[in-house]
């Protein structure tokens, strides 16, 4: 039970965390995956099989762009994702959003009533 209410409240605030990690620069998958990983301490550490139908699903809203890197060496291309300013007014949204859901849901929750 716990671990599946912990998917679906993760689930519904990744593209919020996608686009605020996108908001300073552009980047490439896996550095999303670690950044994500890494400010989370471990918490949000998504697989890219998650990862990149997000990816995907906001670049079909234009909330994202893409473009492929330079080939350097031996390394592979990169896909590098960017946030759009119609991505950054639904990021501003999002967050006003979640906000207001915070605050309802620790309204209800942070009563004197017993758990």
């Amino acid at each position: 039970m716990q671990q599946r209410f912990a998917q679906q409240l993760k689930k519904g605030a990744l593209d919020m965390l996608v686009l605020k990690l996108l908001a300073p620069e552009e980047k490439y998958g896996y550095q999303l995956i670690s950044e994500l990983r890494d400010q989370t301490s471990g918490q949000l550490s998504l697989k890219e099989g998650t990862l990149y139908p997000i990816l995907y699903r906001l670049e079909d809203t234009n909330l994202v762009k893409s473009r492929m890197g330079d080939h350097e060496g031996r390394e592979p291309t990169r896909k590098y994702y960017a946030i759009t300013k119609q991505g950054r007014a639904a990021l501003r949204e999002m967050y006003e959003i979640w906000n207001e859901f915070d605050g309802c849901v620790k309204s209800i929750m942070e009563r004197n009533e017993e758990l």
